[in-house]
């Protein structure tokens, strides 16, 4: 098991000018890919993947993350540029610090072909 509960990662291609940017985040790899917008003070995940591996990039805004696997606990604010991956069993938690615009990108996506889901809640 991986004991890293994150790390970041470096978009596939990135360019600036005073026109604006564009960051090509990656080639292929990837089987699904969302775009979200949360407000400012939610507070959404609290739950882990057993097979899927999730990346996320903040396009705009700042969140307070909570991470935790069986053997450490990380708290850390990822923002606006932030590029990061969260491996298989690392229980998370994001809570909005800011209104914030990002995309998740899942490696073999979280629907399964029996209709279930690889999303799974902290046990008590």
């Amino acid at each position: 098991m991986n004991n890293k509960l994150f790390e970041f990662l470096e978009p596939n291609f990135s360019f600036s000018d005073e026109r604006g940017f564009l960051y090509q985040l990656c080639r292929d790899g990837w089987k699904q890919v969302n775009v979200s917008k949360t407000v400012s003070g939610t507070v959404r995940g609290g739950h882990y993947h057993k097979e899927t591996k999730e990346a996320f990039f903040i396009i705009d805004g700042e969140i307070y993350a909570t991470l935790e696997n069986e053997d450490n606990k990380e708290e850390i604010i990822f923002k606006t540029g932030d590029f990061f991956l969260i491996n298989p069993y690392v229980l998370h938690s994001f809570k909005f610090n800011k209104d914030t615009l990002m995309v998740a990108l899942y490696d073999i996506g979280v629907e399964k072909q029996d209709g279930t889901k690889d999303i799974y809640t902290k046990e008590k």
